[in-house]
């Protein structure tokens, strides 16, 4: 269960998970090193019939189960606990207004899709947010190649980790926030104010995109779409 935390996309949460006992279960060993809330508890507390986001907002405690996935959804909870929160708190006070339906509505599906899938990159050099906001697969990954050293991108969702650790593929893809995403309105999420970025594009992240030619793949490196909107 427990994967390599070498590669870049874990340097993040690295510090933490290497503070992490093998000897007990995932709450466990992550109540073993938080530093406070949110407490996290076995996957059986939750009550039948209580939608998990509810419940983490009721009781301040995170039902965990012993896998990857939830192992590294507790390691985001520590490592960005203010975000991870303002994800719940909107996520319960939409289930509080509509309740459980078929489907999640646009609000509760964008907060689940970041939370799933999303990345952060709050101080991102202009030339490569306009390169990712047009597409521009080859001015973001080649022609300037040499800002993305220190630029801050970030993993944000565990399910994207967890691919990540378990089969890292050409078309793995985070959804990205721009700026501080912890300013955004309930109406800024529902609209969905991502753009999309193959991770394994980004430098340093993957052998073969040393050579240019790896961005060629339009089934992964799509070009963009006409009238695609933009993230603000």
């Amino acid at each position: 269960m427990t994967p390599d935390w070498r590669p870049p996309w874990f340097a993040p949460l690295r510090g933490i998970a290497q503070t992490l006992s093998a000897d007990q279960d995932v709450a466990a060993a992550l109540n073993a090193v938080k530093g406070g809330l949110p407490h996290f508890v076995a996957a059986a507390a939750l009550p039948a019939g209580e939608a998990y986001e509810a419940f983490i907002a009721r009781t301040g405690s995170v039902p965990t189960r012993d896998n990857l996935h939830d192992l590294l959804n507790g390691l985001m909870w520590l490592h960005r606990p203010a975000l991870k929160r303002q994800l719940n708190q909107l996520q319960a006070a939409d289930i509080a207004r509509h309740g459980i339906g078929p489907t999640r509505g646009a609000l509760r599906d964008a907060l689940t899709l970041f939370d799933e899938h999303g990345a952060l990159w709050p101080e991102a050099p202009p030339p490569l947010v306009q390169a990712l906001a047009a597409r521009d697969w080859t001015a973001l990954f080649v022609t300037h190649r040499a800002l993305w050293p220190g630029a801050g991108f970030e993993v944000f969702g565990h399910a994207l980790l967890e691919q990540l650790a378990n089969a890292p593929r050409k078309g793995l893809t985070a959804f990205v926030a721009l700026g501080d995403p912890l300013a955004w309105s309930p109406a800024q999420w529902a609209a969905k104010p991502f753009l999309p970025l193959p991770v394994l594009g980004i430098p340093g992240w993957w052998p073969g995109n040393e050579d240019p030619a790896f961005y060629a793949d339009t089934r992964v490196f799509r070009p963009p779409r006409l009238n695609a909107a933009t993230a603000p």
